[in-house]
């Protein structure tokens, strides 16, 4: 099997030729170029192959070591190994710091070319997996994967994209299950520290005693049971960004050092002496009017205004449901791969109620009314309306008992009609719906099955 593609420069026809023939015969495909001019015209061509450049410090037309950051900026992903008759160590050193893999004199033993050489050609590979995968993170985190037209959301989007390319810290607000972890990715991946850690904390998730440990860390001993020092995750956030989802939960003295740490980037964990400094971009989102719980005394102002230098509202998906088709789309897509089937094919009728309906629960809700769905939808069939939820089924009842039928006098579907009705007003809520009928709840669950609601 070939290991790749190299870019061997050198003037001199018969030790280039030689090397080449080594490296050929352990399975590279060498170019040869006998000057500068020809191996920058050669590696511009063929950037996108050449694992390394094994380049000659001397060349009738420029010097290796002047040559390499335009080989650098040509093939960022590759490596550059420079040879010499007459190697100095001040001349390594200095190619080492313009980012050579290695130095060779010309000279050296076949075996330790080819060493040096696939050193740094596996370098090469691993950088190239790297920048594929980061490529593909990137991609996935994206303002352009976000699915959805419309002008709420390309509004948000564009608002996210503007400050992404700052420093400033970023207060999402929108209901739960809309996607304001999704806008917090985005923002990091579109920002200058998108090569760094992405770290996300639910302030809800955390007893508030456990609370401050988790975000800043503890020294060994700073209580009984801390047995080992312990990095928040401010620490493990250092250099990169860090969500803070429901901030609106965080109490009081969280608050309080949470506010010092982003005017000062410095924290003090429990148990030290002396600050830890770190270089932290904060994004915090929210589903409570953050506004209000300053108003109410229950959320510091002071934070409040650090944290909302920029506001984006992430509008719910009962805002923009002519986005509503198209995410069902994507989640049968994503769901077909998952259970290995084939996609989900939704019925006009079965999209035009997914479209009609509220959503309360935002995408969240729509993607686990899609794996349902997937899941209990017969390979060969469609899904119909009468395989959605009853809530969901219920966005498309008829407006009168006349639409739904021709004998609506009856009283079996005028009982029918009304058990719908009231399932729809209480947003499919079983509970709260036997409870305005006016019966039990296994009154209600028999009225339902047997009307096929």
């Amino acid at each position: 099997m070939p290991h790749g593609t190299l870019l061997l420069i050198d003037d001199e026809t018969v030790l280039r030729q030689a090397v080449a023939r080594t490296l050929e015969l352990e399975g590279y495909t060498v170019l040869q170029a006998p000057d500068a001019h020809r191996a920058l015209e050669t590696l511009r061509d063929h950037a996108e192959e050449v694992l390394v450049v094994l380049s000659d410090v001397k060349l009738p037309d420029g010097r290796g070591l002047d040559l390499l950051p335009r080989y650098k900026a040509l093939a960022p992903l590759a490596e550059v190994v420079l040879m010499t008759a007459y190697g100095t160590i001040a001349d390594g050193v200095r190619a080492m710091k313009l980012g050579a893999f290695d130095y060779l004199t010309k000279g050296d033993a076949d075996e330790q070319i080819v060493v040096v050489v696939d050193r740094a050609a596996e370098k090469a590979r691993l950088q190239r997996r790297v920048a594929s995968l980061e490529k593909r993170v990137g991609a996935q985190y994206s303002f352009d994967s976000m699915i959805g037209q419309s002008p709420t959301l390309e509004q948000a989007k564009q608002t996210a994209r503007q400050v992404a390319l700052t420093e400033a810290t970023v207060l999402l607000e929108g209901p739960t299950g809309a996607g304001k972890e999704l806008f917090a990715q985005a923002i990091h991946h579109a920002s200058p520290r998108s090569s760094k850690p992405f770290v996300a904390l639910n302030c809800s998730a955390f007893p508030k005693e456990l609370l401050e440990s988790e975000l800043f860390g503890y020294r060994k001993g700073a209580f009984t049971g801390a047995d080992r020092d312990k990095r928040g995750l401010f620490e493990e956030a250092n250099g990169g960004t860090l969500f803070l989802d429901e901030i609106g939960e965080l109490e009081t003295v969280a608050q309080a050092k949470l506010l010092r740490a982003l005017e000062t980037q410095e924290f003090t964990k429990l148990g030290d002496s002396k600050p830890t400094r770190v270089n932290v971009r904060v994004v915090a989102a929210t589903n409570r009017a953050l506004r209000q719980q300053v108003d109410a005394g229950h959320f510091r102002a002071d934070l409040y205004y650090r944290l909302s230098v920029v506001v984006i509202a992430v509008p719910s998906l009962h805002e923009r449901r002519t986005d509503v088709p198209a995410l069902a789309r994507f989640f049968a897509q994503h769901f077909a791969a998952k259970l290995r089937r084939q996609p989900l094919e939704l019925t006009p009728e079965a999209l035009k109620a997914l479209e009609a309906y509220s959503w309360p629960g935002n995408v969240r809700e729509l993607k686990n009314v899609l794996e349902r769905a997937s899941i209990l939808t017969p390979a060969d069939e469609p899904l119909t309306v009468a395989g959605l939820p009853i809530e969901v089924q219920l966005a498309v009842m008829p407006e009168s008992p006349a639409e739904a039928s021709d004998d609506w006098r009856t009283l079996r579907n005028v009982e029918k009609q009304h058990v719908q009705r009231i399932l729809h007003e209480t947003g499919g809520n079983k509970a709260e719906a036997a409870r305005v009928l006016g019966v039990a709840h296994t009154t209600l669950y028999r009225k339902i099955q047997e009307y096929g609601l």
